[in-house]
């Protein structure tokens, strides 16, 4: 048989056996119809037996087709797009609006006109740093920037800035506006109240920071089973004494060691040197015990990194 007809015999086959079970289940129904029609004849006894043998078809239930859930993109931040903007308008003039620095400006800025210091004024910052986004609405952001100059002076600038509704693409709307600086906030109480004396978890905190810092042996050594964590690399330091560890859990000031698996948060402030001079250090860890000894279970400055099989 050609492969042509056995293919049009499929096709014909699924209708028809499509065909005969809707005939069946017709079958069914006339035969349980007849059967209640039977049993109202013959007495409520009968009718009740004939209710528990009438085959019941249960429907399965179509599944619900899953609710698509829109999460809005998050709003690209402006900052580095403000800042680049003040660093070139604050080495820009009016005199020389042909410059890299004043082009520059005036394509971010449209119609925002150009400074026009004074000769031999000093008024191109060293640095520029945005330190503070505020999104408005309708896209439009501002931006506070602070400019720190040679004579150790910081100037603040609030710049106006709108996006498009991806994100991709931005404009500075109007010339910057010096403002006053952000106000300080309160320091909370530090978590880490409990201080450690000298003793095995100060001098493994002393142990793996010396590792990490200065090269002075592997740092694989210090680390808990499945934590991955690199030394920095060249070592920026030749030595590193610990100053103080203090801890937020009363059992990391124990004598006795705690059980294996018992972990306690310390932080340790450490003194490192190098060829340049001396530098105050600080490092918030996690340390783990296991089989008499504690070991670094994340490091949580900076990067925090607490895991990662080795």
């Amino acid at each position: 048989m050609s492969p042509g007809t056995q293919a049009s015999q499929s096709e014909a086959a699924a209708p028809m056996a499509a065909g005969a079970r809707l005939e069946s289940m017709r079958r069914r129904v006339r035969l349980s119809r007849l059967a209640v029609l039977t049993a109202i004849a013959a007495g409520p006894v009968a009718l009740c037996v004939a209710v528990a043998s009438t085959p019941t078809t249960v429907q399965a239930a179509t599944p619900a087709k899953p609710t698509a859930v829109r999460t809005a993109a998050a709003a690209a931040n402006p900052g580095g797009y403000a800042q680049l903007f003040v660093s070139a308008w604050l080495r820009s003039s009016a005199d020389d609006a042909t410059s890299a620095q004043a082009r520059l400006a005036q394509s971010m800025a449209p119609g925002v006109e150009l400074p026009d210091p004074a000769a031999g004024a000093q008024s191109k910052p060293q640095s520029v740093t945005a330190v503070r986004t505020a999104q408005r609405g309708g896209g439009a952001w501002s931006v506070t920037v602070a400019a720190q100059y040679a004579d150790q002076s910081v100037r603040y600038y609030a710049v106006r800035v709108v996006s498009d509704g991806a994100g991709a693409s931005f404009a500075v709307t109007g010339a910057p506006g010096v403002v006053a600086g952000p106000v300080r906030a309160s320091v909370p109480k530090s978590p880490y109240g409990v201080t450690l004396p000298e003793g095995d978890l100060s001098s493994a905190v002393g142990e793996f920071l010396a590792a990490y810092l200065t090269g002075a042996g592997e740092v694989d050594r210090y680390l808990a089973p499945g934590v991955a964590l690199a030394p920095v690399s060249p070592a920026p330091y030749s030595a590193v004494s610990v100053e103080q560890v203090s801890a937020v859990e009363e059992t990391a000031a124990a004598e006795q060691m705690p059980a294996d698996g018992t972990t306690v948060h310390v932080l340790a402030l450490v003194e490192a040197r190098d060829a340049d001079g001396r530098w105050p250090l600080a490092y918030e860890l996690a340390l783990k015990a296991r089989s008499g000894r504690w070991e670094i279970a994340a490091l949580q400055s900076g990067t925090a990194q607490n895991g990662g099989a080795r």
